[in-house]
């Protein structure tokens, strides 16, 4: 493996950031200059557009054959959000958590997650597949939109002019100004995903390291940076829920959107490997559901649960380098986390699921 290679890789990620950043900047400001709210642009083009680098990185391998690389970005960049994103972002300062995604949301990410997993069964996600995800997501962006319509707050309002400033004229060189925010944002999107593919590609190979592994962690961290990014810096903010709403939107996305996208362009489909049929997207679904006690506990997510989600992300990425590598002590760390780990995770999320429960059954008595 080549220094060109890792610089290529570097290069390929810092511009993934760069062209998402410009792509929500500018899509944001242009939907505000065509009067639509922020309200709605917060639900829909700055929460899918943190997940254009997934986009861009997992149709240019599903068009190029590498379609493991593109399931392992949707699952692996899921995971991620939630146990790295969240957990950082509750270390950082707990999470407020809105009702709706408790209601709403956290159980529609759970059921696209499992949906995944079902259409992956016969070891392919097929084209028809990919039209299914595909159109609900679109159902769901105008659900959103029609859901966002029906109330006004302005304290989203004033935390969308906080972030991406007030646009107080639409003359003909903010539309152009605007457009070409998000033209060169595309542009840069295009090409950093191309380059952190072709690095990525050459390092399993170097590696011998599969392109699926590489997938749930080189690329996925990687296309997750403009979450980690919008999710940390609300969080140092106080910005209200926009740190947890911006992660289970773009798992949401991930999921219907790009995994959707991803198996319609692919010339067979998205192929399901037996190794995440068994683990990758189970592990996946279970981070889902562990989202709604979690949640739901005083609906906020405390320091100590952020803490325990960033252990469980570390954990998962040790097993995912022991088992690609065949290491010897595999077997020692999968007992442990079989017979010790999952049990308490599972005793721990039950208290709190009762405690939760109690609380509000307090409330309403």
């Amino acid at each position: 493996m080549s220094f060109t290679v890792l610089i290529l890789l570097i290069l390929g990620l810092v511009l993934l950031v760069l062209g998402a950043e410009a792509l929500v900047r500018g899509a944001s400001r242009l939907a505000t200059i065509a009067g639509i709210s922020p309200l709605v642009i917060g639900l829909t083009i700055v929460a899918y557009g943190t997940s254009s680098p997934e986009m861009a990185v997992s149709t240019i391998t599903s068009l190029s054959g590498q379609a493991d690389i593109a399931l392992g970005n949707v699952v692996g960049s899921n995971i991620f959000n939630v146990l790295f994103i969240l957990g950082v972002s509750a270390l950082v300062a707990p999470l407020i958590v809105a009702q709706q995604l408790i209601r709403l949301d956290v159980p529609i990410m759970i059921g696209v997650s499992v949906l995944a997993l079902v259409f992956g069964v016969d070891g392919r996600i097929s084209r028809v597949d990919g039209v299914i995800l595909f159109i609900l997501g679109v159902l769901y962006t105008v659900f959103l939109i029609y859901q966002s319509r029906k109330e006004s707050n302005q304290a989203v309002r004033d935390e969308y002019e906080q972030e991406y400033g007030r646009v107080a004229e639409r003359s003909p060189l903010q539309w152009l100004i605007n457009i070409g925010y998000i033209v060169g944002g595309l542009v840069l999107l295009v090409i950093g995903s191309r380059w952190l593919v072709d690095g990525s590609i050459t390092i399993a190979r170097a590696l011998g390291v599969s392109d699926l592994v590489i997938g749930l962690t080189i690329v996925a961290a990687g296309t997750s940076l403009p979450e980690l990014a919008t999710s940390v810096v609300a969080s140092l903010k106080g910005e209200r829920d926009i740190a947890v709403g911006n992660v289970v939107g773009s798992n949401i996305f991930n999921i219907l959107a790009v995994l959707g996208l991803s198996a319609m362009v692919a010339p067979d489909g998205v192929n399901v490997s037996t190794a995440a049929l068994g683990f990758d997207m189970p592990v996946m679904i279970a981070v889902a559901i562990a989202c709604l006690p979690v949640f739901a506990s005083g609906n906020l997510i405390a320091r100590w649960e952020g803490f325990v989600f960033v252990g469980y992300y570390i954990a998962y990425t040790i097993y995912l380098i022991l088992d690609s590598t065949n290491h010897d002590s595999l077997p020692l760390y999968s007992s442990v986390m079989l017979w010790f780990v999952m049990p308490l995770t599972v005793l721990t999320l039950a208290i709190v699921a009762s405690r939760t429960f109690r609380f509000q059954k307090k409330l309403r008595g």
